[in-house]
This record gives C-alpha cells, structure tokens and sequence, in this order.
C-alpha cells in the first residue's frame, strides 16, 4: 500500500510537496542537464484537483453535525467534547478519519489510556488526575506492520507494530523528538528507541487491562483485513498527468513567447546592431526575420489539460453516483441497496466510531459505547448529477471559474442554450450575493456548509 500512500501523500501536499518529490512524479528529459530540470521544476504548479475533492468529498457527510444516539453513555458524551485530549471534538476527529480514508485508504484510529502511576488504585483515584482514554488518529504511513488471528471465526489483530515521535526536554529551554516504535499485543505493550549505536533497543513495556488491541479501522476501497486502496487512486494518477502536462505545457510556453531572429542568406560577416537610431545593412538577395511558434503545439497542450481536468472531474462524481446495480454477493444489508460510493465509506467511518466508543467503554467499565450517525443525504441519481455537483464544488473550491462552470454545465444540458455568458453575468453582479453572506468573511462563496468541517 506504501506507494498509493506516497503518491496520494505527495498530492495531498500540494506543490511543495510535489516538488520534493522530485523525479519521483515529473520524470527528467533524456540528456536533460540539471540545471535545466532543476528550474522547470521550481517553475511548476500543481492543480490542485485531488487534493481538493478529497477535501470536498469529505465535507458532505460533515456539512451537519454528527449525532451522538441515546445509547451513548454520559462519560462518553463528555470526552466527546475532547475526545483526543488534543482540543479536537468527535466530530472533528471523525472528519480527519473520513479524509484520511478517502485520500489514503485507511482511517486508522487507536483507543490510548495514559499510563497509571503506581500509586494509583482506585477510580476515584484516576479520575482525580484526569486520566482517562481518549482517541488517537494513526496515520496510515506511521504502519510498520501486523500480525492477525482467528477470535471466534472472525480475524482480529494479534500484533500491531508502527512509528510515532514523542517529545522530551533538552535542555532547559528546548524539547527534542524521538521516534519510536511500538508494539501492541493484546493485554501488554512494548516501546522501542534506538541505543547510541542506533540499534532498535527495548525501552519500556508494560500491560493493559484489555485483551485485545484497541484498534478501530475504516476502508476507502476495502481489499481485505487492514489492507485498502485510496478509491480516488485512478484521479490520482491523472493528477499526476497534468502535473506533468502542466510543465510541458510551461516549457512550450515559455520557448514559444520568445521569436528568433534569422538572417537568411547572409555570410559570416554579417554583423547586427541593434538600436533606435542603427540601420541593419543586409546583402542582395538576404532577409531579417522573426521566426516564432506556430501555436499548435500550444494548442494541443491546452486540449490534453482540459480533458485531464474533465476526466478527473468525473472521477471525483462517480463516489456521488447511487449505484443501483449492486449484486446479491455485495448486498450486505437492506441499507447498501441505493448508496453511492461515498456513503458507504462514511458508513465504515461511522462504524470504526462505533468501534472507538466501545474500546473506550471497555476501558472505564461500561458496558456498551453506543453508536453516532453522519448526514447521508447527499448523494446523485445519475452521473450527470454528480457531474454538475462537482462542478459547483470545483467552482466552491476556485478550481473552475464561473464563466467555464456555465459554459460545462450548458455543454451538458442543464442550462439553456440560448443563455448567454455576458447577459447571465450582468443579471448576477445586479442581484448581488446570496441572503444571509453579506459581510462573512469567512463565506464569501455563499456555501452554507463551507467549513464545517
């Protein structure tokens, strides 16, 4: 999975990333010098396609604020408010966990409890210093690896290995990161650092009162136990495409914007001068020209964006499209018939919360965690729907104008074809913004879901 990571990482990192990257992404010229890669490098911009419907995708479920249901305890319902001990609430925190199984594949969440000083035997005890469990967001590329068994016909993880930093004093006025690995077993756990001969030594271990590890996992495209691909990997991959494309396209451009001066049938002592107030003198029979690009390839160049561009668009769509067709094999419940691709992940994030609630119950001695429910009701008929809900979202997130957004949507049918542009805008500049945006800063878009979540 590591290689979906990386790329979908680098995407997600934007332009600074990607330039890190290197030529992991924008492979160099044949006979390409250095310098030369080096600077068409620098000099290219990403557009942001995947990294904003990732964004985009994951705010439809949390455009309305997660429920928490009748069942769940009232201890629970108060580390909700902070449930990472971070400042984050559930409702953020399962955002994070939604975007991260959308974009990366997996959205891992791990169940911690502080460690219990030894003179801490009661209850009253812990709750006195405030030590209670609380939610950690595992990042899918911190894995190092698992092992797994069968509990009662169903796999359960017997081992979980991955990397984390932690923060120490150095000094009296400064703190220094460790990496870390550790180790998870059920009931016990390991920590491991490395010694000054950088070997991965033992550095503490201890027990837990579970029997299992707290791990809870959600799946953007589910391939098996902990294992899953990013589902928008193939628009991915586009991305990458016009990244590339994009700096072709620069490159062309900026030979292109430069004309060359040929003198045609002149000797080698043909000397220029170059002036106001200079006369050039050319031999019988020569000539003095500008020799500039045709613009075809410019043209082209453009094409091949667009249609990256729209193909990417309709990448993004397709997870919004309910999906009718599903066979009795991939019918789990009567609730999978009419979902579309997204709402299904945000059923395995609802359901990997779920699972968090009881790891936390477990640990203070309730007997259940109880269950939270997203907003679902987002989802397309059709292809061209979705189509024409992503492009607004696009034009939400200045990926799109408003004036190509029109002329996309016009291509489709959905806006008359006797509508002009130039007459669509006036009426819109003479209406102003929508109700309730005058004077948010924060929304200038008009989007009633903006930053949510």
């Amino acid at each position: 999975m590591r290689a979906a990571w990386e790329l979908a990482r680098s995407l997600l990192g934007g332009t600074d990333a990607m330039r890190e990257a290197g030529e992991a992404h924008l492979p160099r010229w044949p006979a390409e010098e250095a310098e030369s890669y080096d600077a068409r490098l620098k000099s290219a911009v990403l557009f942001p396609a995947y990294q904003r419907t990732v964004f985009t995708l994951t705010s439809k479920p949390f455009s309305k604020p997660l429920t928490l249901g009748e069942d769940v305890p009232a201890t629970l319902k108060t580390y909700a408010e902070n449930i990472d001990l971070e400042g984050r609430n559930l409702h953020t925190f399962s955002a994070d966990i939604m975007e991260s199984a959308l974009g990366l594949g997996l959205g891992l969440i791990l169940v911690d409890y502080p460690q219990r000083p030894d003179d801490v035997r009661t209850l009253a005890d812990e709750q006195a210093l405030g030590l209670r469990p609380y939610m950690v967001q595992i990042q899918p590329m911190q894995l190092l690896g698992w092992k797994k068994r069968k509990v009662k016909g169903e796999w359960a993880l017997s081992q979980l290995r991955f990397m984390e930093c932690v923060e120490v004093d150095d000094g009296d006025f400064a703190t220094k990161e460790i990496e870390q690995v550790r180790v998870l077993e059920p009931g016990k756990w390991q920590t491991h650092r490395k010694n000054e001969k950088q070997e991965w030594v033992l550095y503490a271990e201890g027990s837990t009162t579970l029997d299992y590890i707290p791990l809870a996992v959600s799946y953007g495209q589910r391939t098996g136990f902990m294992t899953a691909k990013p589902p928008l990997l193939e628009m991915a991959h586009l991305n990458v495409a016009h990244w590339q494309s994009s700096s072709d396209q620069q490159t062309c451009l900026h030979i292109a914007r430069v004309p060359i001066l040929a003198a045609i049938g002149v000797d080698e002592t043909f000397g220029l001068v170059v002036g106001a107030k200079s006369a050039v003198k050319i031999p019988n029979g020569g000539d003095l020209k500008f020799v500039e690009h045709s613009g075809k390839a410019i043209e082209a160049g453009s094409k091949d964006l667009k249609d990256l561009e729209e193909r990417m668009r309709q990448a993004g769509a397709e997870l919004l499209v309910i999906d009718n067709k599903l066979t009795a094999t991939q019918v789990s419940s009567e609730n999978a018939v009419g979902m579309c691709a997204l709402q299904r992940i945000g059923e395995s994030v609802e359901d990997a919360i779920d699972q968090a609630l009881q790891m936390m119950a477990d640990w203070i001695g309730e007997a259940q965690g109880g269950h939270v429910t997203l907003f679902k009701d987002y989802a397309a008929a059709s292809l061209s729907d979705a189509n024409t809900q992503m492009i607004k979202d696009w034009v939400a997130a200045s990926l799109l104008s408003k004036e190509a957004a029109f002329h996309e949507l016009q291509r489709r049918g959905a806006i008359s074809a006797d509508l002009v542009w130039e007459d669509v805008k006036d009426q819109i500049d003479l209406e102003g913004p929508a109700l309730g945006t005058m004077g948010d800063p924060n929304n200038p878009g008009g989007d009633p879901n903006a930053g949510a979540a």
